[in-house]
């Protein structure tokens, strides 16, 4: 595929199609990687991004308890020696 490089501003730059973000699920910023005469662009995907404030939220609300005992009433640990 050939792309064209445009000015932006006192800078140049690529412009990707609509169709090209939405397959690689490309957002608002990519990684760039330079290697053997390669420029690679890589999505950045940050799937646990606000994990830590979610799970705070979620210990002031008092939701962090088990759904279910971690041991088991009729648990025999014996037939695991």
């Amino acid at each position: 595929m050939e792309a064209s490089i445009i000015k932006i501003g006192n800078s140049k730059g690529l412009r990707l199609s609509k169709t090209i973000l939405e397959k690689y699920n490309i957002k608002d910023k990519v990684e760039l990687i330079l290697e053997k005469g390669h420029i690679i662009l890589k999505p950045i995907v940050l799937p646990r991004k606000n994990w830590e404030k979610e799970f705070k939220k979620m210990n002031d609300d008092g939701d962090d308890k088990l759904l279910m005992n971690d041991v088991f009433e009729n648990e025999n640990l014996e037939e695991w020696i």
